[in-house]
């Protein structure tokens, strides 16, 4: 998701900085993308976090734009799942948001604008057994992305938050193959990327402070 988002915001015109571990997987994204800049980040470091949104104002002068898109859903039953497993399932999907929004905020209040795209779940209201603290953790984002809109609205930050349903992503595939759940049936990752351009833009900024949800199919 984050890949296709790179391109569709690289292809809008929009200047990038991109965020992940593994240096290998963010020269292949800048490529594809054609533009960007790579900080190899944990986005559950606080210390990085804050050294990543430095870097974007230095080379830019500004931030306009956050997208919160970091996923770790390892499944686990409640007999099983370890500490150091719920921790960083919460600090992946939960504090990351945090920490980063956190940072962002003072730019954006100085800007007097700013928009926040926070990528959620459909577990945060009907998860898999074994996506329970997955589960948590998206429920609390998609609290997180109403609080932080409502602190906003006055300075004219924007935070969305889109609750996806299966999409066809490298995790997805990691807990359902074809057979258990066809392709037919998940969301293209471009097909979000189009939608976060969308809340970016401010097509879709009524929606500032819910929760959209984007799935394929019935629910």
């Amino acid at each position: 998701i984050g890949r296709a988002t790179a391109i569709e915001l690289a292809r809008s015109g929009y200047e990038l900085v991109l965020l992940a571990r593994t240096p290998a997987d963010l020269e292949e994204t800048i490529a594809l993308a054609g533009r960007g800049i790579a900080v190899v980040a944990d986005v559950t470091m606080p210390k990085d976090v804050d050294r990543a949104i430095a870097a974007v104002v230095d080379r830019f002068g500004r931030l306009d734009v956050l997208v919160n898109n970091a996923g770790f859903a390892p499944p686990a039953l409640i007999d099983d799942i370890t500490i150091e497993q719920w921790q960083r399932i919460i600090g992946t999907n939960l504090s990351a948001a945090f920490y980063f929004s956190r940072a962002a905020w003072p730019i954006f209040r100085r800007q007097g604008a700013g928009v926040i795209v926070n990528i959620s779940s459909l577990a945060a209201r009907d998860p898999f057994d074994s996506l329970f603290a997955y589960g948590a953790a998206k429920a609390g984002l998609n609290l997180l992305g109403l609080a932080l809109a409502r602190q906003g609205a006055a300075h004219n930050i924007r935070v969305h938050t889109l609750s996806l349903g299966a999409v066809e992503t490298e995790m997805f595939r990691k807990l359902m193959t074809p057979q258990q759940f066809p392709p037919t049936k998940t969301l293209d990752p471009a097909e979000v990327a189009r939608v976060i351009l969308q809340c970016i833009r401010g097509e879709l900024q009524s929606t500032s402070g819910e929760v959209i949800s984007l799935h394929r199919g019935a629910r």
